[in-house]
């Protein structure tokens, strides 16, 4: 009942109050944004949903404009990131335009981050399991050192958390991700076996 009914109602209730309650904090960084560089305060980018769809995935630009490869990894240090980026990108807050992928229904506050489409001709079969429910927000493997990890690692992450859905495994990847986003991923970095 929670991961056909449940989990819907509170993602579309709990993005509507935020983002209400965060619109102040959207008009400070993106004028934030606008003095440190050039550019589009948002940046998009087409990612891959629920059964395969794909849908535009929207963020805070924390990065020059400039053209650069869409599968460009970006680590600490990178210095294609803004000065401001780095804090936003620190502390997660470039993430919370995708409130509004949520209450469209693209995303879902918990579940496997939503990959580039190319990624899916890499797919190994735990991978495919991401593929059956909305990308999150935040999900298992980004409390588990996140980018630290290799692809074939977050897809175990990714059939774990698709296998075992529950309110209590959302709850406790949601707790997690409060102490994630103030301690850093490399101090969580937890390889499955």
């Amino acid at each position: 009942m929670y991961k056909f009914v449940f989990k819907r109602i509170i993602d579309i209730a709990f993005s509507f109050v935020m983002l209400i309650l965060v619109l102040p904090i959207f008009l400070l960084v993106a004028i934030l944004i606008k003095i440190n560089s050039k550019g589009p305060i948002f940046y998009t980018q087409k990612r891959l949903g629920k059964e395969g769809i794909i849908f535009k995935l929207i963020k805070f630009r924390t990065m020059t404009h400039k053209h650069r490869e869409a599968h460009h990894q970006v680590y600490e240090g990178d210095p294609e990131v803004t000065y401001i980026g780095k804090f936003l990108r620190r502390y997660k807050i470039d993430e919370l335009p995708q409130l509004f992928n949520v209450l469209k229904g693209d995303m879902s506050l918990v579940g496997p981050r939503p990959c580039l489409p190319e990624l899916i001709n890499k797919f190994n079969d735990d991978a495919f399991y991401r593929l059956k429910v909305r990308p999150g927000l935040t999900g298992l493997s980004q409390i588990n050192g996140n980018i630290y990890l290799t692809w074939p690692q977050r897809w175990d992450y990714d059939k774990f958390y698709v296998v075992n859905l529950s309110f209590l495994l959302d709850l406790k990847i949601i707790l997690k991700t409060i102490f994630v986003i103030f301690g850093g991923e490399q101090k969580f970095l937890n390889k499955r076996k």
